[in-house]
């Protein structure tokens, strides 16, 4: 019953072309509702697919959201979670106790510090869950209703001594390391940036920004961790966002310092052709507006990219 006012107002969102926020503090379906349950999991799962590009999707985990429940977050554009309240699983503790008798709290097995830095699950943590809220509100205002509206604009703030202040943070000697998002708050509007999976693949930088008011998404790599180089996180967490940047009509300016992608067996092993060639794809396959600035060395691929 619950998922069919769930997908009404999901196809109502979509007539009228606006954002879906979805609020997930549930521990699953109900097992008296038995095979009805899972179809409208999958009628939510559908909705979700057929509705992404075209309107904005998000979803803010306020409690658990276990089983079948986490893959509709997974398929929404932006997911924000709490600390210490939010946990995303599929399997639970009790039953991996019993399959390979080893006990596991819902922190560890579905926190937000576990989708945060390590699974990329997650876009954004709060401390709490007003401080979440607000963070949902801001993100809106840098998004459009849909895919073919305009994104909301905002009053330019102007700055002074960019230049100088660029001069001051990349340094001349190519060995010596920076903080790319230094460049990035110099370079945009005063305190517009606004960052996605800030603690996932922190090698790569995306979010949103504004330049002369207007919603810009920003790609870079980060010379402060493992020299910048892309591995299978970064191609992932690059790739995922401009395809979103693309859907919506959002203009992309990367930021290259690269020396390229990380060699290895490690990463030959796990995928790092397949994954990084998503990343080209995602390029490619972009028809909005794009600019590339250089910041000192792109080599390889990764320049192509």
């Amino acid at each position: 019953m619950h998922s069919l006012k769930i997908t009404k107002l999901m196809d109502l969102a979509m007539q009228v072309s606006c954002p879906i926020i979805g609020l997930c503090d549930s521990a699953g379906a109900r097992i008296q509702e038995g095979v009805s349950a899972l179809e409208g999991y999958g009628q939510l799962f559908y909705r979700n697919v057929q509705y992404s590009g075209k309107i904005p999707q998000i979803s803010v985990i306020m409690g658990p959201c276990a089983g079948g429940a986490v893959y509709s977050p997974a398929l929404t554009d932006f997911v924000f979670m709490v600390k210490r309240t939010s946990h995303m699983f599929l399997t639970g503790g009790k039953v991996l106790k019993s399959v390979g008798g080893k006990e596991v709290n819902h922190h560890d097995l579905g926190g937000s510090e576990l989708h945060g830095k390590r699974s990329g699950d997650v876009h954004f943590i709060a401390d709490n869950e007003e401080e979440c809220l607000q963070e949902v509100r801001k993100l809106l205002a840098y998004l459009p209703q849909n895919a073919t509206s305009p994104c909301p604009s905002a009053p330019a703030k102007r700055k002074t001594g960019v230049r100088q202040q660029l001069r001051d943070i990349v340094p001349v000697d190519q060995k010596k390391v920076y903080n790319m998002k230094s460049v990035i708050q110099a370079v945009f509007d005063a305190n517009s940036f606004m960052e996605v999976q800030r603690e996932f693949a922190m090698n790569m930088v995306v979010g949103f920004a504004r330049l002369q008011g207007e919603t810009i998404g920003i790609v870079a790599n980060n010379p402060k961790v493992k020299a910048g180089a892309i591995d299978i996180n970064a191609s992932d967490k690059a790739a995922r966002f401009i395809r979103f940047c693309n859907c919506f009509q959002i203009p992309i300016v990367t930021f290259e310092d690269v020396t390229g992608f990380i060699p290895g067996v490690e990463q030959q092993e796990s995928g790092i052709i397949r994954h990084g060639a998503k990343l080209l794809y995602a390029y490619a396959e972009s028809g909005v507006p794009k600019v590339t600035v250089i910041i000192r060395k792109a080599y390889g691929g990764a320049y192509v990219a």
